[in-house]
C-alpha cells in the first residue's frame, strides 16, 4: 500500500555514524518515519549501510536489569522508573503511567493490581522482546488514546518463508548481571515455511537482593517465567495470526511500596487477520488477558509485630480489547478508518492472613469501558510536506460495585464504606483527539518536523473510585495515602512541537522542543482545606494507617515543555561519539508548585571503537540535581551525579554474538530521582530513603540465531 512508500528516514541513517553502542536507534529510509524511533532488540545484525532500521542487539549494555523499560530510556526524552526490578515504568518528557499507550505486540494488558506492580512491560521479558517502537512525541490516533507518545513491545516470532518446505529457526538469549547475581534465559524456536508458521516461547529470570554502594536493598529480588506459542497461517493477500502466553511472576519485591509481589499469574491471547481485498485492506484484532495478582507485607520484609498489621492483598483484573480497520489508498496517501475498544474488569480485597473475618472489598467490581472511533490519513502534501492527519472519538464508561468490610474491621472503614456505597457509582465520559504531524525535507541533509494534537486521557478506575485511603497510588510511591473522586473529569492535552532531523557524512543530530499545556491534569492534592487537622472519617482512618495528611486524587491544570536530543560524530572509520541530551519541566499551573517524580536533566555521551567484528564504548551518564520537586507530594530533592559504564560486544559467528559490560564501573554511589523512597526495614537501607543505584555490576549476554 502507498503508506509503506511514505516512510523515511529521521536522520539516524548511517551505521557508521550510530551503530548502537550507545543504545542510540538507526533508522531505515524504506521502513521508517521520522515519527518513530525503532530499536531492535534481537535480530539479524545490521548491515554497514548508510541506511538500516535495525539496532544490533549485541551492542546495547546487558547490565541494566530485567526490565525492558530500560532499553527505552535510552531514548532522547525518555527515563525509567524503579518501582521493583520487575515492576519499572516508563516515563517520556515527563508523563508516565496509564498517560502513555503502551502495549505488547500491539496489545494493551491491564494491570492486575492498583499499584502497577505489573505494568504493561512486565509482559516484555527481555529475552523474548524482538524490538521497541517508540512514538516520537506522541501517539497515532489509530493507536488509541493517550497523552504521550506509545510504546509496543514486539515480541520475538517464527516469521513465514519463501519456501514451500517447512524451515526450522531460532534466537535464544542467555544473560547474567552480578549487581544483583541475577540471570535470563528465554527465547523462541519454530519452524515456518511460506502458507503456515509455528513457535514456542519460554523464558526465566531470577535474581537476588541488588547491592548498592550504601549497602544491600532488602527485599529486591525477582522471578518470573513466561510461555507461550504462536502460530500463523497466510494464502494470498490474507494473514491470520494467533499469539497465547502465560506468564507466571513468583516472590518479587517492590521496596517503594507497602507490600511486594507474591504472585502475579496472567493469561494472554491474541488474534489478528489482515486481507486485502483488491483496493481495500482489511486489519482486524481481539485481545484478551486475565490477571490473577497477591501481594502482601510480609513475605520479603519484616513481618509486623502486631498480628493484626499483617496485610495480604488480591488484585484480579481482565481485560478485553478488539480493532477494526479498512484501508485504502486516497488523496495521495492512505486513508484508515476503524472502530476499537477496551473493556476492563477489576476487582481488590484487602485481607490478614491471622483473622478470616478482616477483609475491605477496597475496589470492588469495577467495570471500565470505551469505545472509539478513528480515521487517519497519511500522505503527501503540497510543497514537498509529507504529513499524518488524524481524529477520533472515544466514549467511555465505569462503574463500580458495593463496597464491603469484614467484622473484625474497625467500625470507622465500615461507615466509609457505607457512604460509598449510597453514592451514585457510575459515570460517563466522551473525548475527542485530534493530531496533525507533519515533516518536510529542506534539503537532501535536513527535515523538518512539527506537529500540533490535542490528546485526552480518561480517570483511572482508582482515581475514581478509591473509597479507602491506602497507600495505591497507581504506581507513584510516594508514600502517601490516596482517596479517589468521582467527579473527576477527563485530562486534556494541547500539544506542539517542532525539531530538525539531520545528518552529513560524519554527522547527526535530531533536536526537538515541545510544550504540552494539559488541562484537568489528574494529581493527588490535600484531602481537605485544613491538611493536618483530623476531622474527617477519611482523615481518621489514614491516620489509623500511619498518614494523617492523605492526599485524593483531583484535577488541576499543569504544563510540561523541554528540550531533547541525540547526536553522534564520526571521528574517523573507528572512533565516533554518540549521545543523548533530555530536559523536561512539569508545573502546576493552578499553584506554585512542581508535578511529581519528573526525571532531571541528563546527557548521556558515548565515546565508541568499532573494529571489524567487535566494538568498544566508554559511556558517562550525567544527570543534574533535582530541586524542582512536588511539595504536594513530599517529593524530596536529588543531587546530580556522574557515572561511567564500559560494555562491548563480539560477533563471534554468523549467528552467535556476545556482549558484555560494566555497570557504575567506579562504583560512584549514587541515587535514581525517579527511584521510590524505601519501605522495607530490611537490609542496609533506611526506611524513608530514596533507593539507591547499584554499584559495580558486571553483566554478559549471549544471543545465538539460526
Amino acid at each position: 500500500m502507498y503508506r509503506n512508500t511514505l516512510r523515511r528516514s529521521c536522520a539516524l541513517a548511517a551505521l557508521s555514524l550510530s551503530s548502537g553502542l550507545t543504545g542510540m536507534p538507526a533508522l531505515a529510509q524504506d521502513t521508517a518515519s521520522p515519527l518513530t524511533d525503532i530499536i531492535t532488540v534481537t535480530g539479524q545484525r545490521p548491515a554497514a549501510t548508510a541506511t538500516t532500521d535495525r539496532l544490533d542487539p549485541d551492542a546495547l549494555p546487558p547490565a541494566t536489569g530485567p526490565d525492558a523499560n530500560h532499553l527505552v530510556a535510552r531514548l532522547p526524552g525518555a527515563a525509567a522508573l524503579g518501582n521493583g526490578a520487575l515492576s519499572g515504568q516508563v516515563q517520556y518528557r515527563g508523563l508516565f503511567g496509564p498517560r502513555l499507550n503502551i502495549r505488547v505486540d500491539g496489545q494493551s494488558i491491564a494491570s492486575g493490581g492498583p499499584n502497577l506492580m505489573d505494568p504493561p512491560l512486565h509482559y516484555a521479558p527481555a529475552p523474548l522482546v524482538e524490538r521497541l517502537e517508540v512514538d516520537r512525541g506522541i501517539g497515532p490516533v489509530s493507536d488509541g488514546p493517550g497523552l504521550a507518545g506509545g510504546v509496543n513491545a514486539v515480541l520475538k516470532a517464527m516469521p513465514f518463508n519463501d519456501e514451500s518446505r517447512l524451515v526450522s529457526g531460532y534466537d535464544l538469549a542467555l544473560s547474567g548481571r552480578t549487581a544483583d547475581h541475577s540471570h535470563a534465559i528465554g527465547g523462541m524456536a519454530g519452524i515456518a515455511s511460506d502458507t503456515v508458521r509455528l513457535h514456542i516461547l519460554a523464558s526465566q529470570e531470577r535474581g537476588g537482593d541488588i547491592e548498592t554502594p550504601y549497602g544491600t536493598i532488602a527485599g529486591s529480588e525477582h522471578d518470573r517465567s513466561v510461555y507461550g506459542i504462536g502460530a500463523g497461517w497466510r494464502t494470498g493477500p490474507h494473514t491470520l495470526a494467533l499469539d497465547i502466553r502465560r506468564n507466571e511472576t513468583g516472590a518479587t519485591g517492590n521496596p517503594p511500596f507497602a507490600m511486594d509481589i507474591r504472585y502475579v499469574d496472567t493469561d494472554m491471547a491474541r488474534l489478528a487477520y489482515t486481507g486485502d481485498f483488491d483496493a481495500v485492506r482489511v486489519e482486524l484484532e481481539a485481545g484478551w488477558s486475565d490477571v490473577a495478582h497477591a501481594m502482601n507485607n510480609y513475605d520479603l520484609r519484616p513481618a509486623p509485630m502486631m498480628a493484626m498489621a499483617w496485610r495480604e492483598t488480591f488484585a484480579y483484573a481482565e481485560s478485553r480489547t478488539w480493532s477494526a480497520a479498512l484501508a485504502v489508498d486516497a488523496m495521495h496517501g492512505e486513508l484508515r478508518a476503524g472502530l476499537d475498544g477496551a473493556d476492563a474488569d477489576h476487582d481488590v480485597t484487602i485481607t490478614n492472613p491471622n483473622n478470616a473475618g478482616f477483609f475491605l472489598h477496597s475496589l470492588p467490581d469495577i467495570a471500565m469501558a470505551r469505545t472509539g472511533a478513528f480515521v487517519e490519513w497519511e500522505g503527501a502534501l503540497p510543497a514537498r510536506w509529507q504529513g499524518e492527519l488524524g481524529l477520533r472519538a472515544d466514549y467511555h464508561e465505569a462503574e463500580a460495585g458495593l463496597a464491603a468490610t469484614g467484622p473484625a474491621v474497625p467500625a470507622m472503614p465500615g461507615m466509609l464504606a457505607m457512604g460509598f456505597n449510597a453514592t451514585l457509582r457510575d459515570v460517563e465520559d466522551t473525548t475527542v483527539d485530534t493530531v496533525a504531524r507533519l515533516w518536510r525535507p529542506l534539503d537532501d541533509t535536513t527535515t523538518l518536523r512539527l506537529t500540533l494534537a490535542r490528546k485526552t486521557r480518561a480517570p483511572g478506575y482508582l482515581e475514581r473510585f478509591a473509597w479507602l485511603p491506602t497507600p495505591a497510588s497507581g504506581g507513584l510511591a510516594d508514600g502517601n495515602t490516596y482517596v479517589g473522586d468521582l467527579d473527576l473529569v477527563p485530562e486534556t492535552a494541547w500539544i506542539a512541537e517542532a525539531g530538525l532531523d539531520w545528518q552529513s557524512a560524519r554527522a547527526y543530530a535530531r533536536p526537538t522542543v515541545f510544550y504540552r499545556r494539559v488541562d484537568d491534569y489528574i494529581q493527588g492534592v490535600p484531602f481537605d482545606a485544613t491538611p493536618g487537622v483530623i476531622d474527617t472519617p477519611v482523615e481518621m482512618v489514614s491516620a489509623m494507617n500511619g498518614d494523617p495528611t492523605p492526599l485524593r486524587f483531583a484535577n488541576v491544570d499543569a504544563e510540561l515543555y523541554g528540550f531533547d536530543a541525540d547526536f553522534g560524530y564520526r571521528i574517523d572509520a573507528n572512533w565516533r561519539l554518540d549521545g543523548t541530551l533530555s530536559w523536561v519541566r512539569g508545573e502546576r499551573r493552578d499553584i506554585d508548585d512542581d508535578l511529581y517524580r519528573i526525571a532531571p536533566p541528563s546527557l548521556r555521551l558515548g565515546a565508541s571503537y568499532d573494529a571489524a567484528d567487535w566494538s568498544l564504548t566508554l559511556e558517562g551518564l550525567a544527570t543534574a540535581e533535582q530541586d524542582r520537586v512536588a511539595l504536594s507530594n513530599g517529593e524530596q530533592a536529588t543531587p546530580g551525579r556522574v557515572v561511567l559504564n564500559l560494555h562491548g560486544r563480539w560477533a563471534v559467528r554468523e549467528g552467535v554474538d556476545i556482549s558484555a559490560g560494566i555497570e557504575n564501573l567506579l562504583d560512584q554511589p549514587w541515587r535514581d530521582h525517579l527511584a521510590g523512597y524505601n519501605r522495607n526495614a530490611g537490609g542496609d537501607i533506611g526506611l524513608g530513603e530514596r533507593l539507591p543505584g547499584n554499584g559495580i555490576s558486571a553483566g554478559i549476554r549471549i544471543s545465538l540465531r539460526g
